[in-house]
C-alpha cells in the first residue's frame, strides 16, 4: 500500500470559535464539497460532532455511479482539531486531521493534513496519478474559495 499526503492551510479571518462552529456540524460539508461529487449525507447521529460518531455519505465517482462513505470522528480537541478516518469508501485508507490556531494578530489558521491510499497495487497508483490526486487538488481548491467567499481571507 503506498501512503500518499496532502496538506493545505487557509487564514480565515474570524475567531477561531466562529471557525470552529462551522467545522464542527457535518452538515456544513454539503457547502464546502463541489456538486459535481453529488456529496449527500444518508446518516448522521446528531448536530454536534463528537468522538466515535459515525457519518455516512454517499459520493458519485462517476457519471451514475454512486459508492457509500462511512467516517468516525476522532479525536475531538473542543474548538481545536478533530480527525475524520474512512470506515469504508473510496479510498483503501483515509485519515483527515483539521486544525485551528489563533493566528498572530487575529483571526484563525485553518490546516488540513490528510494521508491516503488508494489500494489496488499498480492499478490504483496509475489512478492516482492520472485523477485521484487531481480531484483531491479540485477539492481543496473548491473548498478553499468557498471558505474565502464566506468568511474573507485568502
Amino acid at each position: 500500500m503506498v501512503l500518499h499526503h496532502f496538506t493545505q492551510e487557509q487564514f480565515l479571518p474570524v475567531s477561531r470559535e466562529e471557525a470552529w462552529s462551522f467545522f464542527s456540524s457535518p452538515r456544513n460539508l454539503n457547502a464546502i464539497t463541489p456538486p459535481d461529487l453529488g456529496f449527500r449525507i444518508v446518516h448522521q447521529p446528531g448536530e454536534a460532532m463528537y468522538d466515535g460518531q459515525i457519518i455516512e455519505y454517499r459520493v458519485k465517482i462517476a457519471p451514475l455511479v454512486w459508492i457509500p462513505w462511512v467516517t468516525e470522528i476522532k479525536a475531538v480537541v473542543e474548538g481545536r482539531s478533530f480527525i475524520d478516518e474512512q470506515r469504508s469508501g473510496p479510498y483503501r485508507f483515509w485519515h483527515h486531521r483539521h486544525t485551528f490556531e489563533d493566528a498572530p494578530g487575529g483571526g484563525v489558521l485553518m490546516r488540513d493534513l490528510i494521508h491516503y491510499a488508494v489500494g489496488m497495487g499498480p492499478i490504483g497508483e496509475i489512478a492516482h496519478a492520472l485523477f485521484v490526486r487531481r480531484k483531491l487538488d479540485d477539492i481543496f481548491a473548491f473548498r478553499r474559495r468557498i471558505l474565502a467567499e464566506r468568511f474573507g481571507g485568502q
